[in-house]
């Protein structure tokens, strides 16, 4: 699979803009062969803009937006992956990402489940138990977002459903950087598989993002890392690497779940 992770600096509030800055990015994305973008978390109107402004432009899983997402992976054939404030039917706001497929079909809808500070905490309800993993063009996917992937329990619990790569819109800020650079590879690493982590850059308000988004892969390496500015990247993935990295020793296989039970409610 050919993925690309698009780093911007955020646009806060103007999603009418961010849909065509998202257009135009699988647009040139598909020049290079993409079959996979993804974008950071809360992409449609950004992350740091407080209470007010999520509850005003939050949409359900199939809102407007949604559909011209949908239309624009459809008339480019590439699948899609993005961060944006959901509403749901009582009511609630999430912090989610939804990933649609080359056809416009939406194949998964994840609610972060493990909010970051205050900040999050004051925009957003944590999402439930819902770990889902899908097939995308042959690959096992499943999502996470941002805080998400710093908690080790559930990048496990995707690998063990199953999961080829897991892909992280994020919004990490300074002085974070060690999570892009070491957290994420390593993520990978022990769960032997791709984990793709697509970051802002620049400033909203006095929030300052690291960049630093990246593909690593099952064997701990980086397989494609931006900077601290605007850029595409991307990279082909090979199941060969997966089972390279297995061939030694397989982590899921040498699990011992009996020992972690005494630690798993507390």
């Amino acid at each position: 699979m050919h993925i690309a992770l698009y780093q911007c600096p955020p646009q806060p509030l103007n999603v009418i803009d961010n849909l065509a800055r998202l257009q135009a990015q699988v647009r040139l994305a598909k020049t290079q062969g993409v079959e996979l973008l993804v974008f950071p978390e809360m992409f449609l109107t950004g992350y740091n803009i407080g209470a007010p402004a999520v509850q005003r432009l939050a949409e359900a899983a199939n809102g407007p937006s949604a559909h011209v997402i949908a239309g624009i992976a459809e008339a480019h054939g590439m699948a899609i992956a993005y961060g944006y404030p959901e509403r749901s039917a009582d009511g609630r706001v999430y912090n989610s990402a939804q990933l649609f497929d080359a056809r416009g079909n939406s194949r998964l809808n994840y609610r972060k489940t493990h909010l970051f500070g205050e900040l999050d905490r004051a925009m957003f309800s944590p999402g439930a138990d819902h770990f889902p993993v899908v097939e995308l063009d042959g690959w096992q996917v499943g999502l996470l977002i941002c805080y998400d992937i710093e908690f080790p329990e559930n990048a496990r619990r995707l690998a063990l459903a199953g999961a080829e790569l897991i892909v992280v819109p994020t919004a990490n800020m300074l002085p974070f950087e060690f999570i892009a650079d070491v957290t994420v590879r390593s993520r990978a690493f022990e769960n032997q598989c791709f984990v793709a982590y697509a970051n802002y850059c620049g400033n909203e308000g006095h929030v300052h993002y690291c960049g630093l988004s990246s593909v690593a892969g099952p064997d701990g390496t980086r397989c494609v890392q931006a900077g601290g500015g605007p850029a595409l990247i991307s990279s082909v993935l090979a199941r060969e690497s997966l089972l390279e990295a297995r061939k030694s020793n397989d982590y899921r296989l040498d699990r011992r779940p009996e020992l972690y039970r005494p630690i798993s409610d507390q």
